[in-house]
């Protein structure tokens, strides 16, 4: 289990706050046990849910050919058919991830390829599982089309706590499948776009995990 780079600076204000607050209860308070038990109760929980966040897990990672793996850890909330009107301008079926506090957050690529196509969205912090929040909250969307030209976009969607979206990729890059492609802190969202033919191998309210769960196989060769 390891610490991911893009908590450390969370990780550094919470352990500032933290040295700050038990200060003050240490040196000022110490006539009032029940006030410093409840400082150094929010300080531990505090320092705990940052180390969980930002958790990275040991996993062991195998790239599936003709498989959409997941981009995240989640529950599957959304399976349906949409119009997809930003790039691909037609009917694509839409599987998404809801990502809760408690999930890891790091994001990966769902499959193999060159990456065709990143935009960054400002935008609103709807909850992340309302149905407006695909294209209305701040998001980014990312298209990766693998050596067949099979394509697959998906967006990473911020939520009510989060307000921070990283991607690491830029276009033209090639990228392989379950590699680190980004972060979202805090309770997010991730929709992935695939063609109307493909096998899907989810359900909804199943739980997943990024790089690992098979989300679904292309039927084109």
């Amino acid at each position: 289990m390891k610490f991911h780079k893009e908590g450390i600076p969370s990780l550094i204000i919470t352990i500032l706050f933290i040295a700050i607050l038990n200060a003050v209860l240490y040196f000022f308070l110490q006539d009032y046990a029940i006030i410093r038990i409840i400082g150094y109760s929010i300080s531990g929980f505090l320092l705990i849910t940052i180390l969980q966040f930002f958790r990275s897990p040991n996993r062991d990672f195998t790239p599936k050919e003709g498989e959409i793996i997941s981009p995240a850890d989640g529950t599957v909330v959304v399976i349906e058919e949409v119009e997809e009107t930003e790039y691909f301008n037609d009917k694509r079926i839409q599987v998404s991830v809801f990502m809760s506090p408690v999930n890891v957050h790091i994001n990966r690529y769902p499959i193999s390829g060159v990456l065709k196509y990143y935009k960054y969205h400002p935008g609103l912090y709807l909850v992340a599982w309302h149905p407006k929040s695909s294209s209305e909250n701040e998001r980014t969307t990312i298209v990766v089309e693998d050596e067949k030209g099979r394509r697959v976009l998906y967006r990473q969607i911020a939520g009510a706590l989060a307000r921070r979206i990283v991607f690491f990729g830029k276009e033209g890059n090639s990228v392989n499948q379950t590699d680190e492609c980004g972060f979202i802190k805090f309770g997010s969202r991730v929709d992935l776009l695939l063609p109307l033919d493909v096998e899907l191998n989810v359900k909804l309210n199943e739980k997943v995990k990024g790089g690992i769960t098979s989300l679904a196989k292309f039927n084109t060769i």
